[in-house]
């Protein structure tokens, strides 16, 4: 499977996207750089962290006008699967492909810790490696991951079972403590009703390894390239009959 990692200027957390899902999970993993209009033939695009043009303005919303993001949207129509972290997510907040806003952390503090996550959806293809109620313990590195929506786009990200993660305590429970920035509803990642564009602020690509602190990460990549190979599969025997 082909991965691609966009960079914008500002961009820091590539290089940790490209290791995971290239010498670490196998997979063939590229550079796109936000001035880009060809996505390669990727398979799945990942939008990763950092400060993409410094995040002037508020985070994410100058990213949104680069001609690689109106690449993956068209990519996204056409059912792509497109994963964005921290930055990443921020940004595809600002180009409408998921709903709701990043405010700065609820403490006005920039937080990087570990902190645990529960799997809310386990049947999506960033998440069917995964347990449904799982908790993950993943690091979290934001000055603005205080994820709000009003009151309406949330029940319909509840109802849809958009929403893929929350944070919580260590023992899943789901408690202000556990609460990392303020987000509304502990709300950690979330996920589009065609289930192919999803966003996390937690980042999974640095925990793949066990020297990094952490494995759990591997899964979220893990089940990506599950469903591509379960995708290619099915192409392949379409094309045969």
């Amino acid at each position: 499977m082909k991965f691609g990692v966009v960079v914008f200027p500002g961009t820091w957390s590539d290089r940790d996207c490209l290791r995971i899902v290239g010498p670490v999970l196998g997979q063939e993993a590229v550079s796109i750089w936000h001035q880009d209009t060809d996505l390669q033939g990727c398979d799945c695009v990942i939008l990763p962290g950092g400060f993409s043009y410094g995040d002037y303005l508020r985070a994410g919303a100058i990213a949104r006008f680069a001609p690689v993001v109106g690449a993956i949207r068209a990519f996204a129509e056409r059912g792509g699967l497109v994963l964005g972290i921290c930055n990443g997510f921020q940004i595809l907040l600002e180009a409408g492909l998921l709903p709701g806003a990043m405010l700065r952390n609820a403490n006005l503090e920039f937080r990087c810790q570990w902190v645990h996550l529960r799997v809310e959806n386990a049947a999506t293809p960033f998440t069917r490696r995964c347990r449904p109620g799982q908790v993950l313990r993943i690091p979290i590195s934001h000055g603005e991951g205080n994820y709000f929506a009003d009151d309406a786009t949330l029940d319909a990200l509840e109802a849809s079972n958009g929403v893929l993660a929350r944070y919580c305590a260590a023992d899943g429970s789901i408690t202000p403590e556990a609460n990392p920035n303020g987000s509304r509803r502990n709300i950690a990642g979330i996920i589009n009703p065609g289930r192919n564009v999803a966003a996390m602020m937690p980042h999974p690509e640095r925990c793949g390894e066990a020297v990094l602190g952490g494995e759990d990460g591997r899964l979220i990549f893990a089940s990506v390239i599950e469903t591509l190979a379960e995708r290619s599969h099915a192409a392949l025997a379409a094309g045969s009959r």
